[in-house]
Formats: structure tokens, C-alpha cells, sequence
């Protein structure tokens, strides 16, 4: 089905194709709010079927770009091989890994010299410090004074 030849039915089309409710899409397409009018328009077949089809390109376009990118890698990987060049074999490898999601890059945040991250509490109040200790305090090293502090003690 080609583009909608009202522009707002297609505006529409396009924002439910996105995901937006349809009370959203009709806002965005350039109507006046209302939900009625909204639903009526959302079940409209053009609407459903055009909204079916701009769906089905983007997976189809998804889904072209890392099956090409895919092969791509296992080609230039299959010429590394070839060239027993290990390194570049490998680094194909990590490639495909990483376009199909299997490796996730983690960083590390340190303070000063490499050590812990010191946050401030100072001004925080106190039930609000029990608090984060509650939730944090296993990733933290909290020592005998901080914690009497935090709990309105004699420090």
C-alpha cells in the first residue's frame, strides 16, 4: 500500500507503527484530542494496513542489515583463516559476537588514584542515609563510624 493520501492519516499511521497509543498518534498526526475518534481512526483497515507495512520494512530492514553484516564478518573472518592471520580471525569473531549482542562492554568507575568513589552524605537526612544503607550498604565499605553516624549517634 502506498503512502496514505491524507497527510494526518498517514502522520498517524506512522506514529502507531512506532508504537505510540493511538490517542498519542492522533495528537501527533495534528487532531484535536479525542479518544473516540482516536480508536474509530485506529481501526480503520487503510490505518491497520498501512501500519502493518511500515512495521514489516523497518524488521525487514533490521533484519537485512545484521544478516548482512553478519556474513560480511564470516567472510572477511573465512579470509583470515585463509591468510592465517589469527588476529584478524579473531577479531571478526568478536565482531558477529558483538552485532548479535552476546558480548556487553563493562566499565568500571573508579575515584582518585584508582580507589573507591567517596560520596557525600553530609546534608542528606538521617532516615534518608538508613535508607541508601539498607539498599547499598552491601556494595559499600561502611565503617563502625559512618554507620553510628548515619544512625544520629555520638561519633
Amino acid at each position: 500500500m502506498p503512502v496514505l493520501k491524507n497527510a494526518r492519516h498517514e502522520k498517524f499511521a506512522q506514529e502507531r507503527a512506532k508504537g505510540k497509543t493511538a490517542d498519542d498518534a492522533y495528537e501527533e498526526a495534528g487532531f484535536k484530542p479525542h479518544r473516540g475518534n482516536a480508536s474509530r481512526l485506529s481501526a480503520n483497515e487503510s490505518i491497520l494496513v498501512r501500519v502493518a507495512e511500515i512495521q514489516g520494512r523497518a524488521a525487514e530492514r533490521a533484519a537485512v542489515t545484521i544478516q548482512s553484516l553478519t556474513d560480511e564478518l564470516e567472510e572477511a573472518r573465512g579470509i583470515a583463516v585463509a591468510e592465517k592471520q589469527s588476529s584478524a580471525a579473531v577479531a571478526a569473531t568478536m565482531g558477529k559476537a558483538k552485532l548479535h549482542g552476546l558480548l556487553i562492554d563493562k566499565k568500571r568507575l573508579d575515584g582518585p588514584n584508582g580507589g573507591p568513589i567517596k560520596i557525600d552524605l553530609t546534608n542528606l537526612p538521617p532516615d534518608e542515609i538508613e535508607r541508601l544503607i539498607s539498599l547499598f550498604g552491601h556494595l559499600a565499605s561502611v565503617t563502625d563510624d559512618d554507620a553510628e553516624d548515619a544512625s544520629g549517634g555520638e561519633g
